[in-house]
């Protein structure tokens, strides 16, 4: 029997509210009447603003998620299975960026944390339990998420140069600034590669944020190692995209991704 729209209609109106809560926070950071980007701390990892721009990107994803949750197929992963990590998230995120505007540095570094935390596990439950079925599923779940994921792991490490580290603009890059700079595009870099590689059909959209992200702090600093240092980690993350794509390619050209058993045993057996 078709479920209703009206099913779970408080958690939808729920999460329609802190939404538009989650997504007036970014728009502030953007229309304010002072520049944040350029007016906020400048570290040795800091990006070029349009890194930020992956935030209109995940926006416009998670608008047609809310409205995705109104179908049935929606509501069977948004309601059901996200359930109210959703509202959380969108919460958390609203708190990280108003601290983050107001250099609170410390403190939007927890937040980050909790942001990226509460992410991962809205990951988990739709990439192990919720399989796409239909191109809305891919669209405006796993594709938002995903790249939401793959963002907020970038954010951290940014939250935590700002916490921690050096300004750019009033300190020259010594030797432990660059050690961890390095240490830091290792990371992201390497996460990337794990997101393109570290599944059946791997996670091309998460990686495809770290990478962009990374082609951004090549474009913003000026210190030669740090500049140098975050290109090459960026083509390092391109490599990893590109052969995520040729891969995936050859799979679907062979017939489709054929599921492993735990993949496809929530679509029978649910949760």
């Amino acid at each position: 029997m078709a479920g209703r729209w009206s099913d779970g209609i408080v958690l939808k109106i729920i999460n329609i509210i802190v939404y538009f809560l989650f997504l007036g926070s970014n728009i502030y950071t953007v229309a304010a009447p002072h520049d944040i980007y350029y007016s906020s701390k400048d570290t040795y990892v800091t990006p070029a603003p349009w890194a930020f721009l992956i935030w209109t990107l995940i926006h416009l994803l998670l608008l047609g998620t809310i409205v995705y949750q109104f179908t049935e197929e929606g509501k069977r992963v948004v309601i059901d299975g996200i359930s109210w990590r959703f509202a959380l998230l969108g919460v958390l995120n609203a708190v990280y960026v108003n601290l983050w505007a107001t250099h609170h540095y410390i403190v939007s570094f927890i937040f980050a944390l909790l942001v990226s935390s509460s992410v991962t596990h809205i990951y988990y439950i739709v990439k192990k339990y919720h399989y796409p079925c239909t191109t809305g599923d891919e669209i405006f779940v796993h594709l938002p998420f995903s790249l939401y994921h793959g963002w907020t792991t970038v954010l951290v490490i940014l939250s935590a140069f700002q916490a921690f580290g050096v300004d750019a603009r009033l300190h020259p890059a010594g030797v432990w600034t660059k050690v961890f700079a390095f240490l830091a595009f290792f990371f992201l870099e390497g996460t990337a590669a794990a997101y393109a590689f570290g599944t059946v059909e791997g996670d091309l959209p998460a990686s495809i944020a770290i990478t962009w992200s990374l082609y951004a702090i090549f474009a913003h600093q000026h210190e030669p190692f740090v500049h140098w240092s975050a290109l090459a980690f960026a083509i390092l993350s391109t490599l990893c995209v590109i052969k995520g794509v040729y891969g995936l390619s050859v799979r679907y050209r062979r017939g489709g991704i054929i599921l492993e058993d735990e993949e496809r045993a929530p679509l029978v057996g649910g949760r």
